[in-house]
């Protein structure tokens, strides 16, 4: 009983020491407001040495843990339980989405996202369901930092967040409020919420394995790689035009697994 205790005082400590450290990064953004990429399209990354380190940290995290447990999760739960998985993460999700589409003065995104999250909390069982997606209502994603981006706000540098990945400065500040915007952060069983949490992370984990497959296929520096399609898609996810080339470099490594 103690050790568990002190297992949840652990995690709890961690997650507000991750939240302290993106808040400190908005003091950064004040001395780094160019874009990530730049007019011509070439990658901003000042901060590559920290960058570097970080990535190395992530991939050691990722090979003792993450990998190992997703490749358990994906072998033994069968896949339609670890779509409803999905679909449920999806669905609180959509919260988010919905508020950034409102911020976002973006009318038909909130329309689209609201009627989806109606139609999957009601008729989809809480998100288990996506029964939106049949009826012609897709998934629209919206985030904080893409409502920073519409109201003029830079990307600033490109930035490697500790256990969260690829980020800009500007999308890693972002995290803070979409985190408030998540109805999983206002649950308030411990071991309900950790659990959750340990589940979501597990779930988006096994979901990259097609992805880091395609990826490592034919990179010889896998950090490069990750970051300049990570930037590619993400520019492209924010309505920015890419070049046919990187068009087709993010259709590629973006395609559903066969």
């Amino acid at each position: 009983m103690f050790c568990r205790k002190n297992n949840i005082s652990i995690m709890k400590k961690l997650h507000k020491t991750m939240r302290n450290t993106l808040f400190l990064l908005f003091l950064s953004f004040l001395t780094a407001c160019s874009s990530a990429i730049d007019s011509q399209g070439y990658t901003q990354d000042p901060w590559e040495g920290m960058n570097r380190g970080i990535f190395a940290f992530n991939e050691a995290v990722d090979t003792a843990v993450l990998k190992p447990v997703a490749t358990g999760y994906e072998t033994i739960v069968p896949s339609p339980v670890r779509i409803s998985i999905g679909n449920f993460f999806g669905n609180l999700n959509d919260v988010g989405s919905l508020a950034n589409a409102i911020l976002q003065l973006d009318g038909q995104a909130t329309a689209g996202i609201g009627a989806r999250l109606i139609n999957n909390t009601i008729f989809g069982l809480g998100g288990i369901l996506d029964v939106a997606t049949p009826m012609g209502n897709p998934k629209i994603s919206k985030d904080f930092g893409s409502t920073l981006s519409r109201y003029g706000v830079e990307s600033g540098p490109y930035l490697v967040l500790p256990l969260l990945g690829p980020s800009t400065l500007r999308d890693g500040l972002g995290k803070i409020p979409d985190a408030f915007l998540n109805p999983l952060s206002y649950v308030k069983d411990d071991k309900v919420y950790w659990s959750l949490v340990a589940l979501n992370a597990v779930d988006t984990r096994a979901a990259f394995f097609p992805l880091e497959q395609r990826l490592e296929g034919g990179a010889t520096d896998k950090y490069a790689a990750m970051r300049d399609y990570w930037l590619q898609y993400r520019w492209q996810q924010l309505g920015k035009s890419v070049s046919d080339a990187q068009q087709e470099d993010i259709d590629a490594l973006f395609a559903p697994a066969e």
